[in-house]
């Protein structure tokens, strides 16, 4: 998600004990990023900097970063914001006058990476142009997101993961012929980060070598245009626009949600010959089934795909959930059971191999799982707190002022 063309923003370098994201052992230990960010694809990139070391230095509007006000759920504070900001600084910066304008300019100078998802051309009616700010100070690495990129006939306009999602044609991908639908995850922002998080750790070992910082364009359109690949070749070179199916990919055939007789939902596919035969034959027994000429291959499958699905759905419907997993852990079958967010957040996939950690959202300790990463040699090295707005602020004028 880009960010409004804010007039009034904050920044915040100096940290507390509990306030930064630097760590001793961290492998960023030592890098410091400045970011003007907001939403999400700016946010969890940086987050993942700072549980690696990094210092990290929000940068927000007078109003805050939008995301503080989506909700309260979290002891007095968002879910969306607790989930992205743990670990940062946050400072207050007015960058319509001239005395916050030097202090940033200062966090800039001092910095290792700037990363910032403003609104086109924002900053640069602020004074701080990024491909200036590339010109000015060469070793700083910055990325600068946007939602369809520089140069194209919608450049101009402001992005949300819908609308990304809606004018690359996800959501064409997505739901049931006639009822295109919005993945509930922010794929393309959450996309978007990850980009970003790894062009920034390549940029960072780049300089290394050559000394050199990086001027990094990334559009969320190009995110979901590249997360759209298969699709976007069958369409090439076919000319045929694939079909959405509701739990499943238009790609393959068996793979899908099938019910059972306690009344849950077994999912599970095929995604090879060989895993077709193991289905049919060692979890199914069914070998009239397997040689069924509508069956074939994949391609057969696929056009034969409500009579496919009927067939297993009949078949599972004998079972309860336990005894079909039973089944198909015996094949080697990949399988799943459908469930909802509640149950994410009970699972004991996560609680027994020890994902979840603590953040600190205004004073109190609440759960908050560990970055994918995390867990091997490294351990997050970020403070558990999460920011309030401009918390930071009067710390990092008196370092820069």
């Amino acid at each position: 998600m880009t960010v409004a063309d804010d007039t009034t923003v904050t920044a915040d370098p100096m940290r507390d004990a509990d306030a930064g994201s630097a760590g001793a052992a961290g492998p960023l230990s030592g890098i410091t990023v400045v970011s003007i960010e907001q939403a999400i694809s700016g946010p969890l990139a940086t987050r993942h900097l700072a549980e690696l070391g990094a210092r990290v230095i929000k940068v927000e509007s007078a109003g805050g970063d939008a995301t503080r006000a989506y909700d309260d759920c979290v002891n007095g504070m968002s879910a969306h914001f607790v989930w992205l900001n743990r670990g940062k600084e946050s400072a207050r910066l007015n960058l319509k006058d001239e005395a916050d304008k030097k202090v940033f300019s200062a966090l800039l100078a001092e910095a290792d990476v700037f990363l910032t998802n403003m609104a086109p051309g924002a900053l640069g009616r602020l004074g701080f142009d990024p491909l200036e700010l590339h010109r000015d100070l060469p070793e700083l690495i910055i990325v600068d997101i946007s939602g369809f990129g520089a140069g194209g006939p919608i450049s101009h306009r402001r992005a949300y993961d819908l609308l990304v999602q809606a004018e690359s044609g996800v959501c064409s991908l997505t739901g049931a012929p006639g009822f295109p639908v919005k993945p509930g995850v922010p794929t393309v922002d959450i996309g978007t980060a990850l980009y970003a998080f790894g062009v920034i750790s390549t940029a960072l070992f780049n300089r290394t070598r050559t000394g050199a910082g990086a001027y990094i364009p990334l559009a969320m359109f190009d995110v979901a245009a590249e997360m759209s690949g298969f699709a976007l070749n069958q369409v090439i070179h076919t000319g045929v626009q694939p079909d959405p199916v509701p739990m499943g990919t238009p790609m393959l055939a068996p793979y899908g949600a099938y019910p059972t007789a306690d009344a849950q939902t077994l999912v599970l596919g095929a995604t090879s010959p060989r895993e077709w035969g193991k289905l049919t034959g060692e979890m199914m027994d069914d070998p009239e089934f397997a040689v069924d000429p509508r069956f074939v291959d994949n391609d057969a499958r696929i056009r034969n795909r409500d009579a496919l699905d009927a067939h297993i759905s009949a078949w599972t419907s004998q079972f309860t959930l336990a005894e079909l997993q039973a089944k198909a852990d015996s094949a080697q079958l990949g399988n799943a059971r459908l469930n909802n967010t509640v149950e994410l957040a009970d699972h004991p996939q996560l609680r027994d191999r020890d994902r979840w950690q603590n953040a600190n959202a205004r004073g109190a300790e609440v759960p908050a799982l560990k970055a994918p990463f995390l867990g091997g040699e490294w351990n997050s090295q970020a403070s558990t707190r999460v920011p309030e707005l401009g918390e930071d602020t009067e710390a990092i004028r008196a370092e820069h002022a």
